[in-house]
């Protein structure tokens, strides 16, 4: 039987690979629990499903295409955890007596401690079911009347501490509440959205989302268009790869905003101490703050990079001349091409490290499987570094040959 050709054949055949990269979750129990939770307090949603993706893990699939400008999901008030939440709790009396007053964080991570540990008779158990058992974030490697019948010891221990607090730090919304007393000054922005903390990142969307104090709900809507039955994504903000990993536990391959940041010890290995300029050009730097942020991106050096070099190659009869450099003039061929040059060298010596790195990886992955999870993720954002380092390299040979 020859394989159907039409529009019939093409819509079987897409529907079947995008079958392949997403499996559908939402008969499982722990989410039909979620939902029927989340309907009980006012949210009504036909179009997302819970999935596990090929790449990204778990998220939310649509059921249908968005354009730009739609509503991927409006949560009530009602469903958002936040300090309201935890003072309004039985937990609350205890928390507003506290001295000296703890942080918002510090109340939400009791919350979930407190609210995990009573189990069933939680009324948050079904949001709690579905967060993660485990991290991968850096900070998890290894490493009167009573309120609760157990010491506390073993309650708000180490683990339970550091499970609620990656919970928090890598799936809440920033939401912003007014200050209470009972709580430290540290600002109070954190908000856990039980459902809409399943949709994942990509830095290659933009979203708009806030509270709309008209429908009292936590609103996102797309700028970008995702077709019928692939997976939905957010945007965490324009964050590189190395804030991905410390903040959330992640990496985004091919990363736009990813950068290999140069440390200031990695810049002055190669400028000879004896420059009796060397001092005040570190002052000059200093005090203008471009001994931080310099980097390489997948366009190349930054300017900021550049311009600390071009300011470090200046020579005795043109130091007079930083302002101009600082403002990015151009002040001789020599001091141009002598930039590019120790460029081209920082480059390959952040090359070699890298691929150094990369190697005792592979070796503590054989050895080390309890590190497997973390270690894949740290060789995944060294590997994408790397890439970065040899795109900047080929960028410099080029530059170079076009000056000389």
């Amino acid at each position: 039987m020859k394989k159907s050709r039409g529009r019939t054949g093409r819509k079987r055949r897409r529907k079947h690979l995008r079958s392949l990269c997403a499996v559908n979750c939402s008969h499982k129990l722990e989410y039909i629990k979620l939902k029927k939770w989340l309907k009980d307090r006012g949210f009504e949603d036909s179009n997302l499903r819970p999935a596990e993706f090929l790449g990204t893990g778990r998220g939310l699939m649509t059921t249908k295409a968005l354009q730009a400008g739609d509503l991927i999901i409006s949560l009530p008030e009602k469903c958002l955890l936040t300090t309201g939440t935890v003072l309004s709790s039985c937990l609350g009396e205890y928390i507003m007596k506290w001295k000296p007053p703890v942080s918002p964080l510090i109340a939400l991570c009791t919350f979930l401690i407190a609210e995990k540990h009573i189990g069933e008779k939680s009324p948050w158990k079904p949001y709690i079911d579905v967060l993660p058992k485990t991290y991968t974030c850096p900070v998890c490697l290894e490493h009167d009347a009573p309120l609760f019948a157990e010491s506390a010891e073993t309650i708000f221990n180490y683990s339970a501490l550091e499970w609620a607090w990656c919970t928090i730090n890598t799936r809440t919304i920033y939401m912003k509440h007014s200050q209470r007393e009972c709580f430290s000054l540290e600002p109070d922005v954190y908000a856990l959205a039980p459902y809409l903390d399943l949709l994942n990142h990509s830095p290659n969307v933009q979203v708009k989302a806030a509270f709309n104090e008209q429908t009292r709900s936590y609103e996102i809507r797309t700028n970008s268009q995702c077709k019928r039955y692939e997976e939905v994504f957010i945007c965490y903000g324009p964050h590189d790869n190395q804030r991905l990993l410390l903040e959330y536990g992640f990496v985004a391959m091919d990363n736009p905003h990813s950068s290999v940041y140069v440390s200031s010890d990695t810049l002055l290995k190669y400028f000879p101490p004896l420059d009796k300029q060397r001092n005040a050009k570190l002052s000059i730097l200093r005090d203008h703050d471009f001994l931080e942020n310099l980097t390489f991106g997948w366009d190349g050096p930054s300017w900021r990079l550049l311009t600390a070099l071009k300011l470090l190659n200046l020579g005795a009869d043109e130091f007079t001349c930083w302002r101009r450099t600082l403002l990015g003039d151009v002040i001789s061929a020599r001091n141009e091409q002598q930039t590019l040059n120790i460029t081209a060298k920082i480059c390959h010596f952040l090359i070699e490290e890298t691929q150094h790195v990369l190697l005792q990886i592979s070796q503590l992955k054989r050895s080390k499987e309890n590190l497997k999870t973390h270690l894949a993720l740290v060789e995944a954002l060294r590997l994408e570094n790397l890439k970065i380092l040899q795109r900047s390299a080929e960028i410099l040979c080029n530059l170079s040959m076009a000056t000389t």
